[in-house]
């Protein structure tokens, strides 16, 4: 089962469009067929943006609902080696510090440009489509 880092931003677009790639992805982690991988730092970031006044428009009773079987299937990790890596926004070397950590197989991002490598020790950095894409060709063989 492949181990998955999600971007906030896919966590978020996932929640605002049902019928989306972010979507998909959550409910292939939610069913078992992907292992999410989480860090302190990241589940707060996850609560905090989604509890942001721009966001009170959604039903904060599902997300929370969501985001507490995230947290429970989640595996948890405490990254030891900080990682410096992203200067655009230096708030995201959260992600892969987690990814060095957990030795994920993906970090899915809707904002690849923030994210400068395609690869990160092991851990392949993907946008949504393109992670789906991926998947669909393992499913699907041609």
């Amino acid at each position: 089962m492949p181990k998955v880092i999600l971007d906030t931003n896919v966590i978020i677009s996932a929640f605002l469009k049902a019928e989306s790639n972010p979507a998909l992805i959550l409910a292939l982690g939610l069913e078992g067929y992907l292992t999410f991988c989480l860090s302190k730092t990241i589940w707060q970031e996850y609560r905090g943006v989604l509890r942001r006044k721009k966001f009170q428009g959604l039903d904060q009773e599902s997300i929370e609902r969501l985001l507490s079987v995230i947290k429970q299937q989640a595996l948890w990790f405490s990254p030891r080696i900080p990682v410096n890596i992203l200067s655009r926004d230096p708030a995201d070397n959260k992600f892969p510090e987690c990814a060095l950590e957990s030795q994920a197989d993906y970090l899915i991002t809707g904002n690849i440009r923030h994210f400068p490598l395609k690869k990160f020790h092991g851990t392949r950095i993907i946008n949504p489509r393109d992670f789906i894409d991926l998947i669909g060709m393992a499913i699907f063989p041609r």
